[in-house]
């Protein structure tokens, strides 16, 4: 048993403590035990929201099993010999997802509704709570993938689309742009028709590298060793031709630095953001974030209306290429701690001391 579930199972060993768990409808407590009323014969999970039954009339039970061997039945609005909701939900929401995924057509709402057993508004608000993004985004950013696998292997590019799953050139050509951040011919070729200028500089963070496409900056990467900067570069750029900042790319990088070291002052400079859709409404999110706050993973979750989807959150954080422009260094555990940074922990608490200077 964890760590965290002996600590749970301590909670609630006495009588006292179970009643007042019953009290509170605290899900903490599901599972540690079950309890059942002598009035109704019906036994519940803890946080069962069934009217609450007087002391005397409670009695408590390890197991689903020990409730029915004292002739107790199973609470009908609770169902606790059955997995919770949130669990019977997220097999729901995987089974759909597999259907996405493996499907020659895409399946529409109505269909994967259906197959989760749910009507399709019931479904898409269900899918959107746990994955973070809807039905459409979720098939959107597969097709995105398995259209960049195509590219890579397909005779045409037309092959190419409609083996991802796009059943017309438009709404391929429509979305190009989002899915693969390059015209699918540059895509095809590795990125080789691509242009990435880029600069190197100092900052009080230490080396930064500053790089940028025709739409915008696309990466702003910090570190120790200025070759490791650029071999991250190129890892993300394999065969775009990158090219040396001129004189006026040196002044957005004078600019990125300058902001690196007064958040206070602002960046005004477009950004070519390449991300799934909920990557971006996540970044999107982190950019409210004013200077000299933090918010923890969880805060950023409800904000963006997918308060289940908290790992995906941090993975998004994790993602980002685009530091400080992209503030991902304001988002902490609940505890306040700092957890962690593509960039380092030490350089996440420095950017958090220059904000709280800057904010004074």
């Amino acid at each position: 048993m964890s760590n965290r579930a002996m600590s749970k199972q301590s909670q609630f060993q006495n009588d006292d403590n179970r009643y007042q768990a019953i009290v509170d409808r605290n899900a903490d407590a599901d599972d540690i035990f079950y309890y059942a009323v002598l009035t109704t014969g019906v036994y519940c999970r803890p946080s069962c929201a069934a009217r609450l039954a007087r002391r005397e009339n409670v009695s408590f039970h390890e197991t689903c099993k020990d409730a029915e061997k004292a002739g107790f039945r199973a609470c009908k609005r609770c169902r606790p010999n059955e997995m919770k909701k949130q669990e019977r939900q997220a097999l729901a929401v995987a089974k759909a997802c597999r259907l996405i995924e493996e499907a020659e057509d895409v399946p529409d709402l109505d269909a994967l509704a259906e197959a989760a057993g749910m009507s399709r508004f019931y479904f898409h608000r269900v899918f959107k709570s746990i994955t973070g993004v809807t039905p459409k985004a979720y098939t959107t950013a597969h097709r995105g993938n398995r259209v960049r696998e195509e590219l890579r292997g397909s005779e045409t590019i037309t092959e190419a689309i409609y083996d991802a799953g796009f059943n017309s050139n438009g709404r391929f050509y429509a979305n190009t742009k989002n899915l693969l951040g390059m015209k699918p011919t540059s895509y095809r070729k590795g990125g080789v028709d691509t242009e990435i200028r880029f600069a190197l500089g100092e900052c009080t963070l230490g080396s930064i590298l500053v790089a940028a496409s025709d739409k915008g900056i696309c990466s702003i990467l910090l570190g120790d060793d200025p070759e490791d900067l650029v071999q991250d570069l190129q890892d993300r750029f394999a065969k775009a031709i990158l090219k040396g900042g001129d004189a006026e790319f040196e002044k957005w990088v004078a600019q990125v630095v300058g902001f690196v070291d007064d958040p206070s002052i602002g960046l005004d400079l477009p950004l070519d953001i390449r991300g799934t859709a909920f990557q971006q409404r996540v970044w999107k999110a982190l950019g409210d974030i004013p200077v000299g706050s933090r918010m923890s993973y969880s805060q950023v979750a409800e904000k963006i209306g997918s308060p289940k989807a908290v790992r995906a959150v941090a993975s998004a954080c994790a993602a980002n290429h685009i530091a400080v422009a992209i503030p991902c260094h304001r988002v902490v555990r609940n505890d306040g701690a700092l957890s962690g940074y593509r960039w380092g922990v030490e350089r996440k608490q420095q950017l958090l001391d220059f904000e709280a200077v800057a904010a004074e």
